[in-house]
């Protein structure tokens, strides 16, 4: 039993550049400073600001970060995704660090934007370094070792958030932008920097100028998937938003225990991802999967509306159940829309794929709080569980398509 299960860890595990191990290093320091996004919405309300003043800044976040998806992407072909990643990364530190001495909340959300923007201008500098440093046959995987990364240091931040908080939220800023500097200067110490004319060699041997070049608004079904993927990402966004918020005012949970809680989704996505993914590829469509996905985040929010004795028992079931979610259909979600693309096409793709997560937490974030306050967290988990079975009824409509 033993020996299977390290069998089946080394199976999955193997494979990977040393560069993709290097650049997920880096990532994994830039993610264990990820405290300042899951407590935004608590941090407005410790200023004295409404929930739906602290869905607005987590909305806002959201619009800076199409910005900077956007520009992120254009800029990485024009200087190149090493030089970008560290700018994103330094500039997206010291940004932190300012945004950390606002109070007005009109200053609040111009820092929240601005920062949002540089810090997630990351993003798609960080996609193409992971297909400059993998190779076709492990790409995948390299994906998935860097999420794997985000989600670990996701699960410590948000620990770590939890217990800083409770002594001040000024720390929470500190911690994110020194993180975030901390990482910039180790990609230059552990990475050797491509040039932008290495970078763009690999665009050119990868092209082939024969081959009929779709835009991704030309192809139907990944518009309909980038559809039914807004609608699962704005349930899976409250995650950020109403669910700690309803922690603290609904389960009656404080700070430290939230971040704990919080903390499960990441270190069991570190723990058990790369495994069950290694197991699940193959057996079964990647839309399919994605269906299943689906109805367990529904079933997540169901379990928020059972009366029970012990909300944190509670509030630790929901969170499990919404890992699993997590697992089961994210990772194929990125599988997918690749699998549609070519070398000559992918960055737009990418764009189209990257700005719609960024939508959905946009209208996440602003409409989860309003409904919260105007309706009450009740109707708002059974409206979020009927959109996420609408969202996977729809990914499965379309295995059959082209």
């Amino acid at each position: 039993m033993i020996t299977t299960t390290i069998n089946l860890y080394r199976n999955a595990y193997s494979g990977l550049t040393r560069r993709i191990w290097l650049l997920s290093a880096v990532m994994l320091i830039n993610r264990c400073g990820t405290m300042v996004l899951p407590f935004m919405t608590l941090y407005c309300h410790h200023l004295g600001y409404t929930e739906r003043q602290g869905g607005i800044a987590v909305a806002a976040y959201g619009v800076g970060s199409m910005v900077g998806a956007w520009f992120g992407g254009k800029l990485s072909d024009k200087i190149g995704f090493y030089t970008m990643q560290f700018i994103a990364l330094f500039g997206g530190g010291v940004m932190f660090l300012v945004l950390g001495q606002m109070h007005s909340y009109n200053a609040i959300l111009l820092c929240v934007f601005f920062t949002s923007m540089i810090n997630e201008s990351f993003r798609p500098a960080n996609s193409s370094a992971i297909a400059h440093y993998s190779t076709p046959q492990n790409r995948t995987q390299s994906f998935s070792l860097i999420r794997l990364a985000i989600n670990l240091g996701w699960g410590v931040g948000s620990a770590l958030a939890g217990l800083l908080s409770s002594i001040s939220y000024h720390l929470l800023f500190w911690a994110d932008g020194l993180t975030n500097i901390t990482a910039a200067f180790v990609l230059l110490l552990v990475l050797p920097k491509v040039t932008l004319e290495q970078q763009h060699r690999l665009t050119h041997e990868n092209h082939d100028e024969t081959t009929p070049v779709r835009g991704p608004f030309q192809d139907k079904t990944f518009m309909w998937f980038t559809f039914f993927m807004l609608l699962f990402s704005i349930c899976f966004f409250q995650l950020f938003t109403t669910v700690p918020l309803f922690f603290k005012e609904g389960f009656h949970l404080n700070e430290d225990r939230i971040g704990l809680i919080m903390s499960m989704n990441g270190i069991l996505i570190a723990l058990f991802e790369m495994i069950i993914v290694f197991k699940l590829e193959g057996t079964r469509p990647y839309l399919r999967l994605m269906m299943y996905g689906c109805i367990l985040l529904a079933s997540s929010f169901a379990i928020l509306n059972i009366p029970s004795a012990s909300y944190l028992l509670l509030a630790t079931i929901a969170m499990v159940v919404v890992t699993v979610a997590e697992i089961t259909g994210m990772p194929f979600m990125n599988s997918y829309y690749i699998s549609r693309t070519t070398a000559a096409n992918r960055g737009r793709y990418a764009a189209i794929y990257t700005m719609t997560w960024s939508a959905a937490q946009v209208i996440g974030s602003l409409s989860g709080t309003q409904m919260a306050h105007a309706f009450g967290y009740f109707t708002l988990w059974w409206v979020l569980g009927g959109i996420s079975i609408l969202a996977g009824l729809g990914f499965n409509s379309l295995k059959e398509k082209p």
